[in-house]
């Protein structure tokens, strides 16, 4: 489905700082960008930390969030929060989530497989799963699950949204689809419940399974 792994919701062109950027234009990219933090990536584009806020704070003598003292680094590289908390771009969106808020942030660097970053995502790309316009969710369902997964004509179905609540009416071919449509439905992002009102095959008298056992 789409929008189910961390790399189809970040952003790839990810604002980044080396160990030796000055601190004064860390926080000045900090500024620029309204963000709260900015990944620190080697020449291999592999993530070494991150210099956050709070990391900024404790420089100028105070306590950032994680109460530890200031400190006197002038570099990124000196600065910085270490190890760095990732995510993959293969992994799903659910993980991605639970990592923030397991550590308590609003942004994770995207990583592919060999630890070179490849995008951000924060909190707020993670909600463009959850509110999504009707016409999307009814498209990537009939797009999706009823063509790409279940190889069915969407010509005979009538998939309808309305507040993210799914409609699913028409007869399928095959009983078994009738249940996997509807599970596979019910977890594409953003749906919100399913009604499923779609039948079986008709019967072996030709006729729909309703009326042949009238």
């Amino acid at each position: 489905m789409r929008f189910r792994r961390a790399g189809d919701l970040m952003t790839s062109d990810a604002v980044r700082a080396g160990p030796a950027t000055p601190v004064a234009d860390v926080a000045r990219v900090l500024a620029e960008h309204g963000i709260g933090g900015v990944p620190v990536v080697d020449d291999d584009d592999k993530v070494l930390g991150v210099v956050t806020r709070s990391d900024l704070t404790r420089r100028g003598g105070g306590r950032g969030l994680s109460g530890r003292p200031g400190t006197t680094g002038t570099t990124a590289g000196e600065l910085m929060s270490v190890p760095a908390v990732t995510v993959r771009a293969v992994d799903s969106v659910a993980l991605t989530g639970r990592t923030m808020a397991a550590r308590d942030v609003g942004r994770l660097p995207v990583v592919d497989e060999e630890a070179r970053i490849v995008g951000i995502i924060t909190r707020r790309d993670l909600l463009r799963v959850f509110v999504r316009p009707d016409s999307d969710l009814r498209d990537e369902i009939l797009d999706e699950v009823v063509v790409r997964a279940l190889w069915l004509d969407p010509a005979p179905l009538t998939v309808s949204v309305v507040d993210g609540v799914v409609t699913l009416r028409g007869r399928l071919g095959c009983a078994a689809d009738v249940s996997v449509a509807a599970g596979m439905t019910s977890r594409v992002a953003g749906v919100v419940a399913v009604v499923n009102e779609l039948t079986g095959p008709v019967g072996a008298l030709g006729l729909p399974d309703e009326l042949r056992r009238r």
